[in-house]
């Protein structure tokens, strides 16, 4: 694969759905945004659902298929309202776009509004007023990652789509695509790192292949490649420094938590996360070989809860992470007393 293939522009645009039957992994929100394409009318929408699932290509896809390749830029307009959280932007730049006529025939145009949950109560009022009053001749679409963040009168006025995080297939059929689009070689455990680090965003996963490409466009791409670029940790790792503080080995789990902090310069957060993710996931068979129990695992849960508030507010990361294998370990011999 050449360098000049590499970098000649950002893969995340470069593979972004400019149909809506090229979104993956939301089939059945995707049928039914079809059908208002089929009829070249459309409601108010509501898309919300975690980063990179497909809320903002879906929404691109619908006005380019309503209005055509010629007239979709003339007839659409996004903004981003955490850039533009105040009623100002409600005041203006929406209002103003708004009350203007559609070009070449269009039935109406779109406003497309990301991220409309960070607007203030004020802004979202505003917008109610200015969805009601342009309705015949524009339509809205919010983006949002918590619908519950967008105040109740807006959501009544909309028709409200709800986006799931993509699943495993999705993400990995849509990576080879890539890859082989890309003329790369990934090896089976680096479809599975890949997969692992994106957690349902097909953004994440399609950034992180394009920085694996990076590293050595001779070798297949493996798993150590994709845990190195994205600063993650493998997981194996992760298991193994959970199952040695649930032993009782303190000192060791430190050991090795100290090396994941300061030689892979991983970040505190992103080890609770990793803990969360193993402990969630955690076998019948790795239960019973740690013997644990159910209320073992509510317990684990419970401290690693309360170690990812603790970072949030601020609190020392090797400190805290230390605290939670103490925790971890001190579990095992309460229990262990009991008996």
């Amino acid at each position: 694969m050449e360098d000049s293939k590499i970098k000649e522009e950002i893969w995340i645009e470069k593979y972004r759905p400019v149909r809506l039957n090229q979104v993956a992994g939301q089939d059945d929100t995707i049928e039914r945004l079809m059908s208002y394409v089929a009829t070249k009318n459309l409601p108010h929408l509501l898309f919300s659902g975690p980063p990179g699932v497909g809320k903002t290509a879906s929404a691109v896809s619908i006005a380019r298929e309503i209005f055509g390749e010629d007239l979709w830029r003339e007839n659409f307009t996004e903004l981003n309202a955490s850039d533009e959280r105040g009623i100002d932007v409600v005041r203006n730049k929406i209002k103003n776009f708004a009350k203007t006529a559609p070009l070449g025939g269009a039935p109406f145009k779109i406003i497309f509004l990301d991220e409309a949950d960070a607007l203030t109560s004020d802004a979202q009022s505003a917008l109610r007023r200015t969805m009601e009053r342009f309705s015949s001749n524009c339509r809205f679409i919010l983006s949002c990652n918590y619908s519950s963040k967008i105040i109740e009168p807006i959501q009544s006025r909309c028709a409200v789509y709800r986006f799931r995080r993509l699943s495993d297939k999705a993400i990995r059929e849509r990576l080879e695509y890539i890859a082989k689009d890309q003329g790369l070689s990934i090896t089976e455990g680096g479809y599975d790192a890949l997969v692992y680090v994106a957690q349902g965003d097909m953004r994440k996963a399609v950034n992180s292949l394009q920085a694996a490409a990076f590293i050595d466009v001779e070798k297949p791409i493996s798993r150590e490649t994709i845990y190195r670029t994205t600063a993650t940790a493998n997981p194996d790792e992760i298991k193994d420094l959970i199952e040695t503080a649930l032993r009782g080995n303190f000192r060791v789990a430190r050991k090795e938590l100290n090396r994941l902090l300061y030689e892979e310069g991983l970040s505190g957060e992103d080890i609770v996360g990793q803990i969360y993710r193993v402990v969630s996931e955690m076998d019948n068979l790795m239960i019973l070989d740690l013997g644990l129990s159910e209320r073992d695992i509510v317990g684990l849960v419970d401290i690693i809860g309360e170690t990812d508030f603790r970072l949030t507010e601020g609190a020392s990361e090797k400190i805290q992470l230390e605290a939670l294998l103490a925790h971890f370990a001190l579990s095992r011999e309460a229990e262990a007393s009991e008996f």
